[in-house]
């Protein structure tokens, strides 16, 4: 985690720090008000670049405060930076869990009580999030089921390990594998296909909206239409023919399912400003963070759409505790939260103009309609322009009475519910049994966001996140020794997926829109590092199963460990 800590003279005795964060507010008052003790206001946290986080980045970290503390000693500039092998061991691990399900079924194959038990490793201290990850995630045990009854054991672990926090899906992963490993694991017990048992425990559009035995109420979704439409475009039912010419090449072939449902969106407020400038621009502040997602884009395209202006007209700044609101990014709710905040502060701040307007104008505020970047006297081709209405209200003589000077304007958004993505992956896979080599040969998902701002946008976070599911469960795996010293300290010893370990996805979306937020939006962040891992773990289970009669089987599945589980 890199950190410059710059500190001004003793007049001002003010301290800048320049990190990559998912949000520099999260970590100032932590710095200066829990940590060094000092007056919030002698801080400033910058933000710019980010290079992606997944969660790893909301944290506060010791080198951060260790900068800031070292520049006011010295007054001056102090910089830190890891190298690779220092950020295996400082930066927080993700994805440590050790479940134990219970599922209990009737005669007719539904299912009547889930029971889990977690123990979730919390490393040798505690991270910022890392007891509210493991629990946290547990609202999701539920899944897309109707499962009546549901009893839930989380027990936090100290070990000898770096310590763990919140990775891309924050404990949603980790439930849903389980959910969906142990459903799977239920129909071949009782001798269904893995379609049947969903089919016969899904929740209906009909039951919707429907409050789960875990607490959560979700709003809309079909999820039977979702996987049937996933299973026709995997050709499901060709599987067979693949599998039996795989075996004509002496290879295995196996494939998997699941059905992910995640809770997002929510959190704590989220604060936006407008400013509208008569020289043509339009400034658009923001407490979130972009680390990758697109934030630029998504929000210039809602406030461009919503004003009717160029989009080379608006500027969207973030990242400075000293110029932008309060907020952060995490949990997939850029455009349900934030989207959201700019929506609402679009129509405060149009609220604000149409009063100028209508004053400037010579006509009541309610005889004035905004269309089309004017504001239209109704029924006339009398206007003002939006940039024109700025000028008028940079000029405090020209205002109504009680009208503060600036076409501007501030607004904190809170979700009333969260959001619920949803969607069925399944992942067809082909295992050299002499080598023990997995090859992911087709990926097809079927995904639920609600309405969509920009679908290029929208496919690359579906694309990142599969393949981030896919490294989690093929191929990446943190080993320690026996005396706790991290053997996998490298990128020579610890496999991250790249390009030829994938295969081109074949995604669709049938998007059925969010009802407790005005975009009608759903977070998507995380659905493809939620929805992967049990895929592919199913299909591997599917070729062991065959094979050798094995009915389960842990991630990380690696190259040693499968060829390992073909020689039992």
């Amino acid at each position: 985690m890199p950190a410059i800590a710059v500190t001004s003279a003793a007049a001002t005795d003010r301290t800048t720090l320049y990190t990559p964060s998912q949000g520099p507010h999260v970590i100032r008052p932590q710095i200066a008000e829990k940590v060094l003790k000092f007056d919030i206001g002698k801080l400033r946290v910058v933000t710019r670049q980010v290079g992606g986080s997944f969660g790893m980045k909301i944290f506060l970290y010791p080198e951060q405060c260790l900068v800031v503390w070292a520049s006011r000693r010295l007054k001056r500039a102090v910089r830190w930076v890891s190298d690779r092998s220092e950020a295996f061991v400082s930066d927080v691990h993700g994805r440590d869990n050790r479940s134990l399900a219970e599922l209990a079924l009737d005669a007719d194959g539904r299912f009547l009580a889930l029971r889990v038990t977690t123990d979730a490793n919390l490393g040798a201290y505690l991270s910022n999030f890392g007891p509210f990850i493991p629990t946290f995630g547990t609202v999701m045990l539920a899944g897309v089921y109707k499962t009546p009854a549901i009893h839930v054991l989380v027990r936090g672990v100290l070990t000898n390990t770096v310590p763990l926090d919140a990775y891309r899906g924050a404990g949603r992963p980790e439930a849903i594998y389980v959910v969906e490993r142990v459903v799977d694991a239920a129909a071949r017990e009782i001798g269904v296909a893995p379609d049947e048992i969903r089919k016969r425990n899904f929740i209906q559009p009909r039951d919707i909206p429907y409050r789960t035995a875990l607490g959560d109420t979700y709003d809309s979704g079909d999820f039977p239409r979702l996987m049937q439409a996933a299973m026709k475009r995997a050709d499901w039912a060709g599987f067979a023919a693949r599998r039996i010419e795989s075996e004509k090449r002496g290879m295995l072939r196996g494939i998997g399912m699941a059905y992910y449902i995640e809770t997002c969106g929510g959190g704590p407020e989220e604060n936006a400003r407008i400013e509208v400038h008569p020289d043509g621009m339009v400034d658009l502040l923001l407490g979130m963070q972009d680390n990758g997602q697109g934030h630029v884009t998504a929000h210039t395209q809602i406030l461009a759409g919503k004003l009717g202006i160029d989009a080379d007209r608006i500027r969207v700044i973030q990242g400075d505790t000293d110029r932008t609101p309060d907020g952060s990014t995490g949990g997939s709710r850029m455009a349900a939260t934030g989207g959201v905040a700019t929506l609402g502060v679009t129509d405060k701040m149009l609220d604000k103009g149409r009063a100028i307007a209508a004053h400037a104008l010579e006509v009541a505020a309610g005889d004035v309609e905004y269309r089309e970047g004017s504001f239209v006297v109704v029924g006339t081709d009398r206007h003002l322009s939006l940039f024109d209405t700025a000028a008028v209200a940079a000029d405090p003589s020209r205002l109504p009475e009680g009208v503060t000077p600036g076409l501007d304007a501030e607004l904190s958004a809170t979700l009333k519910a969260p959001t619920y993505p949803n969607g069925c992956h399944i992942a067809e896979v082909e295992i050299d049994p002499e080598t023990g080599r997995t090859s992911v040969v087709r990926y097809t998902a079927c995904d639920d966001f609600g309405n969509v701002i920009n679908p290029n946008l929208l496919a690359g976070q579906v694309h990142g996140g599969i393949v981030q599911g896919l490294g989690q469960a093929l191929l990446e795996r943190t080993v320690y020794d026996d005396g706790g010293q991290l053997l996998s300290g490298s990128f020579m010893d610890y496999a991250l997926p790249r390009a030829d370990d994938v295969p081109s996805f074949d995604i669709d979306f049938i998007n059925i829109p969010c009802t407790t937020n005005a975009l009608g939006i759903k977070g998507a962040g995380e659905a493809g590092a939620i929805a992967a891992p049990p895929a592919a773990i199913n299909a591997i289970v599917d070729v062991m199963h065959r094979a050798k009669g094995i009915v389960h089987f842990d991630m990380p599945a690696t190259q040693e460990r499968v060829w390992h589980g073909l020689q039992a």
